[in-house]
């Protein structure tokens, strides 16, 4: 609990508007959910106006200044366009990736940043064009799996209006918690990592959750429990 008169802990959580954004995924709303649990747990949540240059801006802040936890929810520039679209941007979420803080990550976001090999290693995999994609948006039957982790503890299977995301590429590193069912195949659809340390250190923690398309997702209570979970696991000390 945080005491009385201290700063509570902050979120960053950058959503798909401008360069980020794109006609499929209504960003306001799934980030307007998002900051919902972020508060929920705590947290005290800042959405700025630019992706590229909140990023940049955490190339030179100092580390007792930086965000608690940063939260990622865009979508991928459009072609030919660079991703992150600045070096100093890239900088910023190098820095991230390779530091001791949490990362969350949500839906479309695994599409972005293709331009940041250290983006698919911190996040535990990635969409991959030409191979990546979705079943037509509906009724989405999803599988926890109850050994994987505090993070589903409670959580039965649940069913909810989603995009199902296939054929991911994925590192064998990430721990799966829920999978989808698609051509006779499981596809992870919500998975945690815990990241190599590139220094002394050790390394942080990711939660992907590759669902969340719109804010019907967001209705869902097992869905929600297991993002507050998640939350939980990756700002515990």
């Amino acid at each position: 609990m945080t005491a009385a008169g201290a700063a509570r802990p902050t979120a960053l959580l950058l959503s798909g508007t401008g360069r980020y954004a794109d006609p499929w995924h209504p960003f306001a709303d799934t980030s307007a959910a998002l900051a919902g649990l972020l508060e929920a747990a705590g947290l005290q949540v800042i959405i700025p106006d630019d992706v590229d240059t909140a990023l940049a801006d955490l190339v030179d802040t100092d580390d007792t200044a930086l965000p608690s936890l940063l939260a990622i929810n865009v979508g991928l520039p459009r072609d030919g366009d660079p991703s992150p679209g600045t070096p100093g941007a890239a900088a910023g979420l190098s820095r991230w990736l390779a530091s001791e803080l949490p990362l969350l990550v949500s839906h479309s976001s695994s599409t972005s940043f293709t331009d940041l090999p250290a983006w698919e290693e911190g996040l535990g995999g990635r969409w991959i064009r030409g191979t990546s994609m979705h079943p037509e948006y509906g009724p989405a039957s999803i599988d926890v799996l109850p050994c994987s982790g505090p993070v589903v503890s409670g959580v039965p299977n649940f069913d909810l209006l989603d995009e199902r995301y296939s054929f991911l590429r994925t590192s064998p590193d990430i721990t799966v918690h829920a999978t989808h069912t698609h051509e006779g195949m499981e596809h992870p659809v919500l998975w945690s990592l815990e990241r190599r340390s590139t220094g002394t250190g050790s390394g942080g923690r990711t939660f992907y959750d590759a669902l969340g398309h719109d804010a019907a997702s967001y209705q869902s209570r097992e869905h929600c429990r297991i993002l507050s979970q998640a939350i939980a696991w990756l700002t515990c000390p």
